[in-house]
């Protein structure tokens, strides 16, 4: 099973300077860690944090095989940048919050939201939370400080440097993680969020997953800056350019970045260098606009192989802890599958009762007629008082 992180190390080793533009990398591609290098993490946290990994990805699995058998709509996969979500995620404290892009699910379920009701929101039943309005994969988790996700390309990064902006008004001891994903640095909300952080001195860490392609747009026509890092510099932060697939650095890295922020010094943008290994979502065909040979490549980067194998190679990891690891797994996420397909969808009388604390008369009035033309009754009790 995979438990609650640790609380992090009081002596966390300082990672490389921020202002660095060269790719912060701790692991590399074998597994093995550079003389000198280690973080000498928790095993508790390191087991933590490859755990999550692997739970995302079997659950990223299965929910696509549900979308192609169409019992879902839609999904947007994470295959290849395990490591830079649940690294940075995890090097917050759980009073802070998370502003999610489109590729953070793995966030939610390690703010708490369970994977029955993930899959409720992927179905959009009676049991979701937003009741079949929103996107599947745009999950909300209000007590797990996780702020709903947003299609729209860059809105988030303004979002989040305004709570955090407003927890600094409030006193409250909180760092906000906003992510984004290379395209949205081509967003008015990426300038405009960047120039706030920097000139207000929000405590906030903006972390970009830069996975190559913005949909069918390689990094290459996206910016002509040599790293999406050095924007940072422009609106006078620290920023810092790290291996999206080594969970150890994005972890340090971030880890730093959050004490950076909580002691008042302000933001820091975080560029980690991933890849997308899938289509952007699953209505897309990565095939039509780039070669495979560029998926093998990166394949060779794999975050969890390169986790497993430090692991293993510290004494931390065996073939039965990761068979039994598995196994668990996907009998969870197949439990959890099979309650979400048990609960029909959402009430009709939500289309009006989910929009209003008092429902108006009006409104009253045209639900009844349209559940009228289908020979049904407004359920006694439906309408608050």
């Amino acid at each position: 099973m995979v438990k609650k992180p640790p609380p992090p190390p009081a002596d966390q080793p300082a990672p490389p300077a921020p202002a660095s533009q060269g790719l912060v990398r701790l692991l590399d591609d074998d597994g093995t860690v550079p003389k000198g290098k280690d973080p000498n993490l928790p095993p508790e946290l390191l087991r933590y944090l490859y755990g999550q990994m692997v739970q995302i990805r079997e659950f990223d699995r299965r929910v696509l095989m549900l979308q192609r058998q169409g019992r879902i709509g839609f999904y947007g996969p994470i295959l290849g940048q395990e490591a830079a979500t649940i690294g940075s995620v995890a090097a917050l404290e759980r009073r802070d919050w998370v502003f999610p892009a489109l590729r953070e699910g793995a966030a939610a379920l390690m703010r708490g939201l369970s994977l029955e009701e993930a899959v409720n929101q992927l179905i959009g039943n009676g049991k979701d939370r937003c009741k079949g309005r929103q996107m599947p994969c745009h999950y909300t988790l209000k007590e797990g400080n996780y702020h709903g996700m947003s299609s729209v390309i860059g809105t988030q990064i303004s979002h989040a440097v305004g709570a955090a902006m407003a927890a600094r008004l409030r006193g409250d001891d909180v760092v906000v993680l906003g992510f984004l994903g290379d395209g949205a640095t081509s967003a008015n909300d990426f300038h405009c969020g960047m120039n706030f952080a920097g000139v207000y001195q929000a405590p906030c860490v903006l972390f970009c997953q830069n996975n190559q392609w913005a949909i069918s747009v390689p990094i290459g026509k996206q910016s002509a800056s040599e790293t999406i890092a050095q924007k940072g510099k422009a609106y006078g932060m620290p920023y810092v350019r790290v291996d999206g697939n080594d969970v150890l650095a994005v972890y340090t890295v971030t880890r730093a970045a959050v004490d950076r922020a909580r002691r008042g010094e302000g933001p820091t943008f975080v560029e980690a260098v991933t890849y997308r290994r899938l289509g952007h979502s699953s209505s897309d065909d990565p095939t039509r606009y780039r070669d495979d040979a560029e998926v093998v490549a990166w394949e060779k980067k794999d975050p969890i192989d390169r986790c497993r194998a430090y692991l293993v190679g510290r004494g931390l990891w065996d073939d039965a802890e990761e068979a039994a690891l598995k196994e668990g797994i996907a009998q969870r996420v197949n439990d959890a599958i099979a309650a979400a397909e048990q609960h029909g969808p959402p009430a009709d009388e939500t289309l009006v009762t989910d929009v209003y604390a008092q429902v108006t008369p009006q409104l009253k009035e045209q639900l009844a007629e349209v559940l009228a033309l289908g020979g049904r009754g407004v359920n006694e009790g439906a309408f608050p008082l």
